[in-house]
């Protein structure tokens, strides 16, 4: 996690809290060292976020700090919630936590009459939840796209060949059987999709494709506007 993005949920964290919070709890919840909690905590407090508290007691925010309000008619909330249930759906684990986090960082930011509407369970979404796939990291796909990093896929396809592949990915899809990767495969020269429910084993390469991400989804994206798939596909082409 970015330091930006690790100051603004310590505040978010702090904000929400009625009772202090300790650095351990902050970086369980965060994922990092408690050192590095300590240092972030000290960089708020030299911004002026009214951050009080110490080593051992735990930390609280002072009342009167608050972060810009999010604004939201009822319809944008009802679209916010069904968005949050339909992540619900995904095998993401990485995703339906995230929509979590989102739900409850919205419900304290938002007045109370739109905070009924998040928790009225009125809208909800129906269907096949997908599986978590046992080969693949959705969460690492993910990243790697960000990063523009190549994967290495041990990948069965729908007759039960094996095959090991270098890919570029550029996208993925949720459909309500499984997740599909689209990418460009370094062994065929061409885009290619992968189920996510075929891939046995995936890692990150040391090879990057900076610089050719958005290029390769363009031509993706032209191609699939021309002719998209009613669903899955059944396998990666050969």
């Amino acid at each position: 996690m970015r330091k930006a993005s690790r100051l603004f949920e310590i505040i978010q964290i702090l904000r929400l809290a009625t009772r202090p919070v300790t650095a351990a709890t902050i970086a369980g919840t965060l994922e990092v060292t408690v050192r590095s909690i300590y240092r972030d905590i000290a960089a708020l407090q030299g911004m002026r976020v009214p951050i009080e508290g110490g080593r051992g007691i735990g930390y609280i925010m002072r009342p009167g700090f608050d972060l810009p309000p999010l604004m939201f008619s009822i319809e944008e909330t009802e679209a916010i919630v069904l968005s949050l249930a339909l992540l619900e759906r995904t095998g993401d684990d990485e995703l339906k936590e995230a929509a979590r986090r989102v739900n409850q960082k919205i419900a304290g930011a938002i007045p109370a009459p739109l905070r009924q509407t998040l928790h009225s369970k009125a809208l909800h979404a129906w269907g096949t939840i997908a599986p978590s796939p046992l080969g693949l990291d959705l969460a690492l796909v993910r990243r790697a796209i960000r990063d523009e990093q190549k994967l290495m896929l041990d990948y069965r396809d729908e007759a039960g060949r094996a095959t090991q592949r270098t890919i570029r990915p550029l996208a993925l899809i949720y459909y309500s059987a499984t997740a599909v990767v689209v990418a460009w495969c370094d062994l065929r020269q061409a885009m290619r999709n992968f189920r996510a429910d075929r891939v046995e084993n995936c890692g990150l390469s040391a090879d990057y494709f900076r610089g050719e991400g958005d290029g390769l989804r363009d031509r993706w994206i032209s191609g699939w506007r021309t002719s998209p798939p009613p669903g899955p596909p059944p396998s990666s082409s050969r």
